[in-house]
């Protein structure tokens, strides 16, 4: 009787418990976030900006969020219903292009008209980030903006050289927004809109002549081997494109404050410069492997340009004429964009990240080399230990034959095929000379013949600069 009672307490006591220890267990789960793109998953927005954006969400959460991001619309839909999907609650935290859906934020594409905004990502990003601080609220709030950023500059592209408004005329041109196409239109240009994906045949098959786009779909979809000229714009761009980094309100409300606060850590100017970093890279390295290729860049200076905008002030004018049919003051708000951009012009030039070489470790003692092997591994040349330069051409004493060269240790495994290192070499041989016999004077008693010093490996030339960034 006395078990049967014990065994009674000790069941309701665990029932009680249960909960707490439920909670208990739910609370210390991380939070997942999921995060959907359009981008490819090699592509420089995805794996330069919201991988590591997401990573460093992680590690300040000390592991209490998660973020899974799933690129190329892996959870379905078409990239203009990505904002849809944010503010239903479908996904958590989207990066979209606002312009998907023309008109529906009219404020945010101020930045996406001609020769507004500046020819470097990082200028305009910043500049957006404050602007939409002041003016974007009201056209974002069913959402949690985390941050808004432009994109890369728009460069014509195209098989004949673009150096005046005459060139430009009746080509064929594909556009990425609606203002860039009203501009080509006042160009006397035609302009295209069509899916990126589809651009490659268009060109082959001459329905477009070339496109006004950006540096990074250059690589991403071969561009560069169908239009071998390109003409680029000083000071500001012919076209940009918006982005918002967005999160579901609910998401974010449901948060506890200090997890809050690691999103708010990593929001506004820090992701918006971090974005804006990334295009500036990635355009800069695309134009310099353009360049090396043998491809013409024409870049027209502020004077030049100037023919250009006036030629195109009327896109500037409709979207005036936008605003205040709407009641908004879209003068002022231009100005204050303009004046935003001429705050951050100055900004340094982002450079990219420098990665340091790996530690070697240095053998003092010699070491017998290992028999001559081909080496079919293809030499890393950016970890090849660097050559002892006198070594090969100091003649060794003729009593004193060099000993084997030490082989060094190095992070990638980079044939070790050296010239000798100088070393102190064994005394026992040559303390005590021999009589000379009546042959030679080595011939009595010689030393260990010399292993045969090899020549120095050819270093290795590296391949032709290529990228190969997909969207």
């Amino acid at each position: 009787m006395r078990v049967a009672r014990r065994t009674i307490v000790l069941s309701t006591l665990a029932s009680i418990a249960a909960p707490a220890v439920m909670r208990l267990a739910r609370a210390d789960a991380p939070v997942t976030l999921k995060l959907h793109h359009f981008f490819s998953s090699v592509s420089s927005g995805h794996d330069k900006f919201l991988a590591p954006w997401a990573r460093k969400v992680e590690a300040e959460a000390g592991g209490r969020i998660r973020i899974d991001v799933f690129p190329s619309m892996q959870l379905g839909g078409a990239p203009a219903q990505l904002f849809d999907q944010v503010r239903d609650g479908d996904v958590d935290i989207v990066w979209t292009v606002p312009s998907l859906t023309p008109g529906r934020f009219p404020k945010i594409e101020m930045f996406e008209l001609p020769f507004v905004p500046a020819r470097r990502a990082l200028v305009s990003s910043k500049a957006l980030e404050d602007f939409a601080a002041a003016n974007l609220k009201d056209e974002f709030r069913e959402v949690h903006a985390i941050s808004f950023s432009c994109g890369d500059r728009g460069v014509v592209h195209a098989n004949q050289a673009v150096r005046t408004i005459e060139d430009i005329k009746d080509l064929k041109l594909h556009v990425q927004t609606r203002f860039a196409g009203e501009a080509m239109r006042l160009l006397g240009a035609h302009p295209v809109p069509m899916p990126f994906a589809q651009l490659p045949l268009a060109i082959t098959e001459h329905v477009v002549d070339g496109c006004v786009d950006p540096w990074h779909l250059v690589p991403a979809l071969r561009l560069n081997d169908l239009l071998k000229t390109h003409t680029e714009f000083a000071d500001f761009s012919v076209s940009s494109t918006t982005f918002v980094l967005a999160m579901n309100k609910a998401a974010y409300d449901r948060l506890p404050r200090e997890l809050k606060a690691v999103i708010d850590n990593n929001s506004g100017q820090f992701a918006a410069g971090m974005a804006g970093a990334m295009w500036d890279l990635q355009a800069g390295a695309v134009a310099d492997m353009v360049a090396e290729r043998g491809d013409a860049i024409v870049t027209l200076l502020p004077e030049a340009v100037a023919h250009w905008r006036k030629a195109t002030a009327p896109v500037v004018e409709i979207w005036l004429k936008e605003m205040k049919e709407q009641k908004v003051d879209g003068a002022k708000l231009l100005a204050s964009a303009r004046a935003l951009l001429a705050k951050y012009a100055d900004l340094p030039e982002p450079q990219p990240a420098q990665t340091p070489p790996p530690e070697q470790d240095v053998v003092t003692q010699p070491q017998p080399r290992p028999e001559a092997k081909t080496d079919t591994t293809k030499p890393d040349t950016t970890t090849m230990p660097k050559l002892a330069s006198p070594a090969p051409s100091r003649p060794a004493p003729a009593a004193k034959p060099a000993p084997p060269a030490p082989t060094p240790h190095t992070a990638a495994g980079t044939p070790t095929a050296t010239a000798p290192v100088a070393t102190p070499a064994p005394a026992a041989p040559v303390a005590k000379p021999v009589p000379p016999p009546p042959a030679p004077a080595m011939a009595a008693a010689p030393p260990p013949p010399a292993p045969p010093v090899p020549k120095p490996a050819p270093a290795a030339t590296s391949p032709p600069k290529t990228l190969d960034i997909p969207l």
